[in-house]
C-alpha cells in the first residue's frame, strides 16, 4: 500500500472542470510538440544525418557520429531540467513551459535550415550539436513543468491519469515525426529527400510552435505553487534545498527512469536504423511499424495510468519493470526475423512493459518531493534516468552489434536497465507528499 499523502494545503477553492480540461490539453499538445521536434532529429540521424554532416567512407562510421550527435541533446537534458527547475520552483511553472517551448522550436527550425557539410565544411557539423544542445535544454525543462502542471491540477482520485496525459504526448510525438517523415519521404526521389525533403519536417515545426504557444499562454499558473506563493512557502535555493534534503530521493527516483526512456529510443531511434540498414527491410516498413508501436504506446500509457489510479502506482510500476526484465531477450528474436509481423509481436510486448511504468511515472515522482523543490526534484531526477538509459540506448546499441555482430548483447543491456529500475522502486517511499490539493 502507498503511505497516506500528505496534503500540503487546502487553501483555495477546486480548479473548476473547464481549467483542468485546458490544462491537460495544452500538457498533451505541448508536450507532443516538443516530443515532435526531438524525435524528428532522432528519425534524420538515422536516415539522413550521417551523410549529410558527417561524411565518411564508412557507413557504419557516419552513423555512428549522428547518433553521437543525438545523444548531446541527452547531455544537454539535466542543465535544462536544473536551470527551468529552479527557476519553476521559484518564479512558476507556466512561464518555464512557455520557455521551453520556445528553445525547442527556435532549435528545431534553425536545424531545418542548417546549411551541410558540402556547404560550409567542419561548421555543418559544429552547429547542428550546437543546435541539438539547445534542443535538449528545451525538453530538459518541458517534462517537470508540464507533469506538475498536470498533477497539480488534478483530483487526488486521478493522479496517474491526469500525470499520463504529458507521457502521451511523447508516442503522439513519434507518430507524427514518423508520418511527417513518410509522407515527405513519398512524396519526393530519394535525391530530392537527401538533398532538401529532409528539412521539411523541421520547418514545419515553426508553425506547430506557435499553436502550442498560443494554448500554454492561456492557461493559469499551478493552483499549488499560487497557494505555496502566497503563503510565502517558496525556496530561495531550490537546488541546494533539494541537494541537502533530498538527494538520496533524485538518485532512487534517476534509477527508476532509466529502462523507460531506453526501451522508447531503442524502438524509436536505433530499430530504424536496425530495420533498414541489417534486416533490408524498406523505409517506409520501418516507419510504419515505428508507428505502430506508438499509437500501441499511446493506448497502453492511458491504460497504465487507470490501473495505476486503481491498484496503486507502485504495483504497476513493479509489474512494468518486471515485464521489462521478462521480455528483454524474447523482443530482440522477433526482431531479427526480419518478419515486420514479428516485429510488431516483440514491440508491442516492450511496449506494454514500458507503459506500465511510464503510467505511474509522472504522479509517482511529483509526488516525491515538496511543492518547493518539486520541479527541481522531478526535473533532475527524471534527465537522470533519460540521459543513462536512454540518451546513449542508440549508440551503445549500434556499438554493440558492431563489435559482437548479434542483438544478444543489447538484450543483455536492456535487462540490466530493468533490473536497476525494478530495485529503485522496490527501494523508494512511495508517495510522501501530495502533489493535488484538491
Amino acid at each position: 500500500m502507498e503511505e497516506t499523502l500528505r496534503v500540503e494545503t487546502k487553501n483555495g477553492s477546486a480548479p473548476t472542470a473547464k481549467a483542468r480540461r485546458k490544462v491537460l490539453v495544452a500538457s498533451l499538445v505541448g508536450t507532443a510538440i516538443e516530443w515532435y521536434d526531438f524525435f524528428i532529429y532522432g528519425a534524420a540521424a538515422a536516415l539522413v544525418f550521417g551523410p549529410q554532416f558527417f561524411p565518411s567512407e564508412d557507413p557504419l562510421a557516419g552513423t555512428l557520429a549522428a547518433f553521437a550527435t543525438f545523444a548531446v541533446g541527452f547531455i544537454a537534458r539535466p542543465i535544462g531540467g536544473v536551470v527551468m527547475g529552479h527557476f519553476g520552483d521559484r518564479v512558476g511553472r507556466r512561464q518555464m513551459l512557455l520557455l521551453s517551448m520556445l528553445m525547442m522550436g527556435g532549435a528545431t527550425v534553425a536545424i531545418g535550415l542548417l546549411p551541410n557539410h558540402a556547404a560550409i565544411g567542419i561548421w555543418a557539423p559544429i552547429l547542428l550539436v550546437t543546435l541539438r544542445f539547445v534542443q535538449g535544454l528545451g525538453v530538459g525543462g518541458e517534462w517537470g513543468g508540464a507533469v506538475l502542471m498536470a498533477v497539480e491540477y488534478s483530483p487526488k482520485n486521478k493522479r496517474a491519469l491526469y500525470g499520463a496525459f504529458p507521457q502521451m504526448g511523447l508516442p503522439i510525438g513519434i507518430i507524427a515525426a514518423n508520418l511527417v517523415f513518410v509522407v515527405v519521404a513519398n512524396m519526393t526521389s530519394p535525391e530530392m529527400f537527401n538533398a532538401w525533403g529532409w528539412r521539411i519536417p523541421f520547418l514545419l515545426s515553426g508553425a506547430l510552435v506557435g499553436v502550442a504557444l498560443y494554448i500554454r499562454y492561456s492557461i493559469e499558473e499551478s493552483p499549488v505553487f499560487e497557494t505555496a506563493r502566497k503563503e510565502e512557502n517558496v525556496a530561495r535555493n531550490p537546488l541546494g534545498l533539494l541537494i541537502r534534503e533530498h538527494l538520496w530521493t533524485v538518485l532512487l527516483a534517476g534509477a527508476i527512469s532509466i529502462a523507460a526512456p531506453a526501451i522508447g529510443y531503442i524502438y524509436s531511434v536505433y530499430l530504424l536504423s536496425y530495420g533498414t540498414s541489417q534486416l533490408e527491410l524498406t523505409r517506409n516498413t520501418m516507419l510504419g511499424i515505428i508507428i505502430i508501436g506508438a499509437v500501441i504506446h499511446l493506448v497502453t500509457v492511458y491504460l497504465g495510468a487507470v490501473l495505476a489510479d486503481k491498484f496503486t502506482q507502485k504495483k504497476v510500476f513493479v509489474a512494468g519493470a518486471i515485464l521489462v526484465c521478462l521480455w528483454a531477450f524474447p523482443f530482440f528474436w522477433l526482431v531479427d526475423t526480419a518478419s515486420p509481423v514479428n516485429i510488431v509481436i516483440g514491440v508491442t510486448g516492450i511496449l506494454i512493459a514500458q507503459s506500465l511504468m511510464a503510467g505511474p511515472q509522472a504522479a509517482l515522482i511529483a509526488e516525491l518531493f515538496p511543492t518547493e523543490v518539486r520541479y527541481s526534484g522531478a526535473s533532475v531526477s527524471y534527465q537522470i534516468g533519460s540521459i543513462l538509459g536512454g540518451g546513449f540506448m542508440p549508440m551503445i546499441a549500434l556499438g554493440l552489434f558492431a563489435a559482437f555482430g548479434t542483438l544478444t548483447p543489447i538484450s543483455v543491456y536492456l535487462l540490466g536497465l530493468g533490473v536497476i529500475s525494478l530495485l529503485g522502486i522496490l527501494t523508494l517511499r512511495i508517495g510522501r507528499y501530495s502533489a493535488s490539493a484538491y
